[in-house]
């Protein structure tokens, strides 16, 4: 195998850590002309005088003129640039049919090389960049620091932080204050990596987060009604928040006695001025709502050194009466056990009480349409927002409880001097007695008894009121923010009738204005309740349904095992992921019963409407997979079940169509689509019974179960199916157009390769090559296979074979109905079931070998899907991808960011992209002239013959090749000759090579030719080569719905 030259490693920095890109340029004939000249001018055109040289159409795929195209942006994209035609792949049709004359066709705007695609056209669409200059009305993003981490944070802080902490320190004990802390920080945390796995599934198309990211993942049924719980949830939180500062300026007040009126009202009338004040800013825009963000959590910073700052400072006599003496060993040792006091004291009381001040994690997601990169601000964003404050909360919960005596009289005249008899507690050792209010439990100071702690302790205790101020009021803001644009994506999803109105957005940003006003209502609403114990429950209820869910999405996607789940976060664990969903429902009845009763009946009714509703979207959720799989695996137990009067046995149709002939003849083939179909996708081994009806159909019923039980031996989930026709290519017609029920139908054709086409008899070439043809014109993806020692095992079985599809060498032996007589042909499905497996390469651990994909022409991305699914099996699953495409050499650098860009968008996990410039290079002289042998017997040879004799021969011959198809189809062949080269020189050691599959133009492409194409494309290789194409239609997608 040729070593890939390490010096041609360039710009690495492009693929941000994820692939590595080299061009691959061999320097002994990087001097040669290139080849495809003159002759590509009448390549695949019914207009050659419109594909030459100076064509930009010429200049398309890698200097051939070609109406296949190399794999770009667009064709995946779903969204188009303002001015522009947008690209398209070409159709089956075009592709394989007769070419029409069409002049627009090929200067048509959508072929015209437009050098926007690759990361330009990257930027173009993210950005809203038109024409490379950026728009005026270009939205606000935000990166990871200001749009998710700040943002997180203050969500998470709260009023919790400051006034109930140091109490449950008092109350728990430094150690079960720690434990509650971290049982809180597992649920949130196993959520992020949850909410992190999810949103990087995918392009996030809007600024709906969390409920876009679920209802996505889940599906309609569940994500809606989460979504509509949660924003109704984040509306309360501001009230909540709102009622939290209002508490502590009316308490403020009072201490100044300056009242409004009353207690209640002053926190009604407090609450309506911040909730309006707080919605001016949000109306104000995003870019001045994150500035407030910024200045709350340099205040709360400021709070929290203030706070250090006075720990280390020498306790005043007035500190000291109130119990703080600096940090002492002995003070830590005594408020590291715990001291249950009161009705709450319980360890499950204080975890209910602590709880909500570890949520506010989705602050982040629920903003992801105004991030720059949502994939990456999120997971790194909110894993370090609960990393910081969980440090926050351990340090402030260890240093309070180090420094402060549980229980103080906070009077000047409990001084006594040191050893004084009469005195108990920790504070007769610095000289205070606090025993008489410790005994009748009347202290007003001390950490189990004052919940301004923090402000006693700090240097400068207005700042900590001022953390408090900001920590209530981000939160608040956030939540305010939140609620409209989950709510607005809500709405234009239609699922819940007489919401539509709420969903336009107005300016740059599509402001949910409408949103926000009902936002304010609901707030000011709770606001009026004015009891924060009252509020509180119901909103952590719903927050951890929130929670719940994100983590069931996450499950469920994982253990559905989707092709389309493909998080390009890979820190997460499905099985975590179940535990948080558990653990959060658990929590919920811990917190409060009858608010988790009510959000769940809420959530349940919401689920019966739109079940009932059946919204017309289609996302393709996790729950769209779990029924696939369901049936999927019900079906194929119907195998085992023995027949009985009372059951109806449907028809099983598979995703893959295996020609196998019996199963048992070819067992690459199935090893090769079991590997990647189990428990993913259907597949079914095809069988064609050649002859008399009534012959075979008595065959095919002693066979058929036989045939079954040996899939199931070889642990093979798949069906097996035969039909009786009078020839091959009328049987797969019948099985291509038959199979299917409903929307499982099939939709790739696999099929061995014919290696003994150049002996066998030419109408059973036609035969094949016919085959592929129907595949195409039935809008089947195919795949073919070639093994160097070939596929089929029959020779060494007891059993039919099927002499069309693969005929024995040695025609002279066969008989008329095609049994081998060599061996003892047996039809018994016991001796089908009993005889030994045989092995194949798809059986065996593959190492640390590679997976070679040369995804040549965009197919819609079959070739890569089909090695993707391979490379998640355990015996493949160490094996390196490495994608090759082709380029040109003076684009090299436009051509290496459109793939890199393209297949990061995919998230396919692959290792290595090449980039091949010398791919119209012309092949060796000595290869050209195999070529040229290899197709010369079925050659016309018409060059001097009469025209009428040449269309006799045709006639009778139609496999023959003419001199006019060959020299039309030149550059198409000497293509597969240069393919062939380079498959040697870089994949010779491979474990297994994926290559496009090139499509012979229908009527127009002989048989011959085609096959000879194959064969010169896959010959001397040692590892299995699978030439796939698709339907031209997109099987991968960098949405995620």
């Amino acid at each position: 195998m040729a070593e890939l030259p390490a010096t041609e490693l360039t710009d690495l920095g492009r693929a941000n850590g994820r692939f590595t890109i080299s061009t691959l340029i061999s320097t002994e004939d990087s001097s040669k002309p290139h080849y495809g000249q003159p002759d590509a001018a009448t390549y695949e055109a019914t207009h050659p005088s419109h594909l030459t040289h100076s064509s930009t159409f010429y200049m398309r795929t890698f200097g051939y003129n070609t109406v296949d195209v190399v794999p770009t942006y667009e064709h995946y994209a779903d969204t188009k640039v303002a001015g522009e035609t947008s690209k398209v792949r070409p159709t089956l049709a075009e592709l394989h049919s007769f070419l029409k004359s069409d002049n627009s066709r090929l200067h048509n705007p959508v072929y015209e090389p437009q050098r926007s695609n690759g990361l330009s056209d990257v930027t173009t669409e993210e950005d809203g960049g038109e024409g490379g200059e950026k728009p005026q009305d270009e939205p606000v993003r935000f990166g990871w620091v200001k749009g998710v981490m700040i943002r997180c944070m203050l969500n998470i802080w709260g009023v919790i932080l400051y006034l109930r902490l140091p109490w449950i320190t008092a109350q728990a004990g430094i150690a079960l204050t720690w434990l509650i802390i971290f049982m809180s920080v597992t649920v949130t945390s196993i959520t992020g990596l949850s909410i992190s796995a999810i949103s990087t599934n995918g392009k996030v198309k809007s600024g709906s987060g969390t409920y876009f990211l679920i209802s996505r993942s889940l599906g309609p049924e569940l994500g809606g009604s989460i979504g509509l719980i949660f924003a109704f949830a984040n509306a309360v939180a501001v009230a909540m928040h709102t009622v939290g500062f209002a508490e502590t300026v009316r308490d403020l007040l009072q201490e100044h006695n300056s009242p409004i009126v009353d207690p209640t009202n002053d926190i009604r009338i407090i609450g309506v001025i911040t909730v309006t004040v707080l919605l001016g800013i949000s109306l104000a825009g995003m870019e001045w709502e994150a500035k407030a963000q910024v200045l709350f959590f340099i205040v709360i910073m400021i709070s929290f050194v203030n706070y250090i700052v006075g720990t280390v400072i020498p306790a005043s006599e007035e500190k000291q009466a109130k119990g703080f003496f600096s940090y002492r060993a002995d003070i830590f040792a005594q408020n590291f056990v715990p001291n249950w006091r009161g009705p709450d004291g319980t360890f499950f009381g204080l975890f209910s009480i602590f709880f909500p001040s570890a949520t506010g994690i989705l602050a982040g997601a629920n903003i992801s349409g105004d991030l720059k990169d949502p994939a990456v601000a999120i997971p790194k964003g909110t894993l370090m927002a609960i990393f910081w404050t969980t440090i926050s909360y351990l340090a402030i919960s260890a240093t309070i409880g180090a420094c402060l005596v549980r229980d103080a009289s906070g009077s000047l005249n409990d001084s006594i001097p040191v050893g004084s008899p009469g005195c108990e507690g920790l504070a007769c050792d610095y000289g205070w007695n606090f025993t008489e209010c410790a005994q009748k439990q009347s202290c007003h100071y001390g950490l189990s008894n004052y919940y301004q702690s923090m402000s006693m302790v700090s240097g400068f205790a207005p700042l900590i009121t001022a953390g408090i101020f900001g920590a209530t009021l981000s939160s608040a803001l956030a939540c305010l923010v939140s609620a409209p644009k989950v709510f607005q994506c809500l709405c234009k999803d239609q699922l819940y009738p007489l919401i539509g109105f709420f969903g336009k957005g107005y300016g740059k940003n599509d402001e949910p204005i409408r949103g926000y006003m009902l936002t304010y209502i609901i707030a000011v609403g709770f606001v009026l309740i004015a009891e924060l114990n009252t509020i509180a429950p119901i909103i952590s209820n719903f927050f951890l349904c929130s929670y719940a869910l994100i983590n069931f999405s996450c499950f469920h996607a994982s253990i559905t095992n989707s092709p389309g789940w493909r998080p390009s976060f890979r820190y997460y664990s499905k099985w975590a992921a179940l535990f948080g969903a558990i653990i959060s429902v658990v929590i919920m009845f811990l917190l409060t019963w009858w608010a988790a009763l009510i959000a769940i009946g809420i959530i349940v009714f919401l689920l019966g409407y739109v079940l009932y509703k059946k919204p017309e979207v289609n996302w393709g959720s996790s729950v769209q997979a779990g029924s696939y799989n369901l049936a999927l695996n019900y079906s194929v137990g119907l195998n085992e079940v023995n027949e009985h009067i009372k059951n109806y046995r449907q028809v099983i149709v598979p995703q893959c169509l295996v020609l196998t002939g019996p199963p048992n003849f070819r067992p690459a083939l199935v090893d090769f689509v079991g590997t990647f179909t189990k428990n993913l996708s259907l597949m079914i081994c095809g069988n064609v019974l050649i002859g008399p009806c009534k012959q075979k159909m008595s065959e095919s019923r002693l066979t058929s179960n036989g045939h079954t039980k040996w899939l199931t031996k070889r642990k093979i989930k798949a069906f097996y199916t035969d039909v009786v026709a009078d020839d091959l290519r009328s049987g797969v017609q019948t099985l291509m157009q038959a199979s299917g029920l409903g929307k499982m139908k099939p939709n790739i054709l696999v099929m061995g390769y014919k290696k003994n086409w150049q002996t066998a008899h030419p109408r059973t070439v036609e035969e094949y090559t016919g085959i592929l043809h129907d595949a195409f014109d039935f809008k089947y993806g195919i795949c073919l296979m070639r093994m160097k020692e070939g596929l089929n095992v029959s020779r060494m079985m007891q059993a039919h074979i099927n002499p069309v599809f693969d005929p024995a060498e040695d025609r002279k032996e066969n008989g008329a109905n095609g049994v081998v007589p060599t061996v003892a042909g047996t039809l018994d499905p016991d001796a089908l079931t009993a005889e030994q497996q045989a092995s194949t390469i798809f059986q065996t651990e593959q190492g640390k070998k590679t997976i070679d994909i040369y995804w040549l022409f965009d197919d819609g991305g079959l070739t890569l899907l089909i090695p993707f699914l391979l490379s998640r099996k355990k015996r493949w699953g160490k094996c390196k991808t490495r994608v090759f495409v082709g380029g040109q050499i003076h684009r090299m650098d436009e051509e290496r960011k459109a793939i890199v860009s393209l297949l990061s968008k995919f998230r396919l996990g692959f290792h290595e992209v090449h980039v091949l410039p010398d791919i119209n290079q012309k092949p060796r002289p000595e290869h050209i002239k195999r070529f040229d042998d290899l197709i010369a017997p079925f050659r016309l040879n018409d060059g001097f013959k009469d025209e009428a004799v040449v269309n006799e021969m045709r006639r009778d011959c139609p496999w023959k090749i003419s001199d006019e198809e060959v020299n039309k189809n030149k550059v198409k062949s000497l293509r597969q000759v240069r393919l062939n080269e380079i498959l040697l020189d870089y994949s010779r050691d491979a474990a297994l090579i994926v290559i496009t599959l090139p499509i012979g133009r229908k009527g127009r492409c002989p048989s011959s030719l085609y096959m000879a194409w194959l064969e010169t494309l896959s010959q001397d290789l040692r590892p299995p080569v699978i030439l796939t194409r698709g339907n031209q239609e997109n099987v991968l997608t960098f949405y995620c719905q």
